[in-house]
């Protein structure tokens, strides 16, 4: 089993990557490999409905939402780690998540997930909320832990000092790990996942 984390912080080892990284050691440590994916400093836009996608397989403007598909493909679990900025999460993460949901979201679905925020001060729990939204929509059982997966500093030396921010991200782990061994035992046991109704669109207004 592996599990895929992805960094939406424009800074490759600053907070966000201090949190993820103190949650990949736990899933190692649980037989987990563990890969994490970098987004990039360069912006990264939203969807724009252009509808290239459903022809190409894939993003058809590229980049990282592109790139990184064998691994969402291939990835038992999910995590999605952003940095706060200006009260919510940083606006290329969620440009990411967006076209990755409309681009691969068929590779998104029934997987475990979980969202991860860094902030110097205010602005994680808005943050999370934003992130949590993709998972919500494919069905991905949303993993928590013994409070709101965050963690504080202003750089990365400032995140390892936080002691209750990687206890929450070492919980996460291993929460994220259980999850996954409960869905091995019970695809071994020849439980499915559920096949939901989805042909209903409507309208408010009509």
């Amino acid at each position: 089993m592996n599990v895929l984390l992805i960094n939406g912080s424009p800074h490759k080892n600053g907070c966000t990557n201090a949190a993820l990284t103190e949650m990949a050691k736990v899933l190692n440590e649980a037989g987990i490999e563990t890969t994490i994916f970098h987004i990039g400093s360069a912006p990264v836009g939203g969807c724009v409905g252009c509808g290239g996608c459903s022809k190409a397989g894939k993003c058809v403007f590229g980049g990282p939402v592109a790139d990184v598909l064998p691994l969402v493909e291939k990835a038992d679990g999910i995590v999605f780690g952003a940095p706060v900025h200006y009260a919510t999460a940083a606006a290329s993460m969620l440009g990411f998540m967006h076209r990755l949901a409309i681009s691969g979201g068929k590779y998104l679905r029934h997987k475990p997930a979980a969202v991860v925020t860094s902030a110097r001060r205010a602005g994680t729990t808005t943050a999370l909320e934003a992130m949590e939204k993709v998972p919500q929509f494919f069905e991905m059982p949303l993993i928590s832990s013994t409070y709101w997966p965050m963690v504080h500093g202003g750089k990365a030396e400032e995140v390892l000092s936080d002691e209750e921010g990687l206890q929450i991200m070492r919980n996460l782990g291993r929460n994220m790990a259980w999850m996954l061994r409960c869905i091995e035992a019970g695809k071994a046991a020849g439980i499915a996942a559920p096949v939901a109704e989805n042909d209903k669109r409507t309208n408010f207004i009509r």
